[in-house]
């Protein structure tokens, strides 16, 4: 218990600590990094407080230029590994509840990060205009395709559509991710942290010409699963 209180409470201090200047960045500068830079600070802080580590196998697979990362989804500390860990600037596609939250609502906004609206099918077309513009301006777009955490682990199929569009739209190769640990650490209505380890695995980029949306969606989710079982022969080659 004291564990979870100390994670909670010093991730909330240390996200108090940066809104003003993050807020005040995007004041100035529209398309500065900072904002993301001050996140992925934060998340590695939030890590640290929960005991939790992060090795990171497949660099070689990051492009060079923009690009979607996808990948599975089963706990709030997904979001903490992949900000931390993953050496890309990015921009999340997120449900629009995320940015009622206090404190983090206004840093996601401030930080460029783009709300859609599900429920909404015009706003959620604005959002894939909005994320096909910022991949062309350069920045790349990180999306949890099964759309919301799984309650046991298992990766969920199908996938929201959404991202899937995006990449027929903008070009961009789509790099499926691996979170393994992540569920262990703080499972879906979870309520106390354990300390431990997360493993993230990057697969190689998917690139969209001559797919539709089924068929890249159906790669995708191989390409997961495949990281997903390579586990037992984790190689690490986080930066130190």
């Amino acid at each position: 218990m004291y564990k979870t209180f100390r994670t909670i409470l010093g991730s909330y201090l240390f996200l108090l600590m940066i809104t003003l200047p993050i807020i005040t960045t995007s004041l100035l500068k529209k398309t500065s990094d900072l904002p993301h830079i001050m996140h992925r600070n934060w998340a590695k802080y939030t890590l640290s407080c929960a005991d939790t580590s992060v090795e990171v196998s497949g660099r070689k697979n990051i492009p060079d230029g923009p690009a979607i990362y996808m990948a599975n989804h089963s706990s709030f500390f997904d979001v903490f590994a992949v900000l931390g860990h993953l050496d890309v600037p990015f921009r999340w596609i997120v449900k629009k509840e995320l940015f009622k939250v206090p404190l983090l609502g206004i840093n996601m906004k401030r930080s460029g990060h783009i709300c859609v609206d599900r429920g909404n099918h015009e706003k959620a077309l604005k959002s894939i205009e909005l994320a096909t513009e910022k991949i062309r301006s350069g920045t790349s777009i990180f999306i949890f395709p099964e759309g919301t955490r799984s309650d046991d682990g298992v990766l969920r199929y199908p996938f929201k559509k959404g991202g899937f569009h995006l990449a027929l739209l903008s070009g961009a190769p789509i790099v499926p991710i691996a979170i393994i640990g992540a569920r262990e650490i703080l499972p879906k209505n979870g309520m106390i942290v354990k300390p431990g380890n997360i493993k993230l695995v990057i697969g190689e980029p998917i690139y969209p010409n001559g797919h539709c949306i089924e068929s890249l969606m159906e790669e995708t989710f191989i390409s997961i699963s495949d990281c997903l079982s390579e586990s037992p022969s984790f190689k690490d080659e986080s930066v130190t």
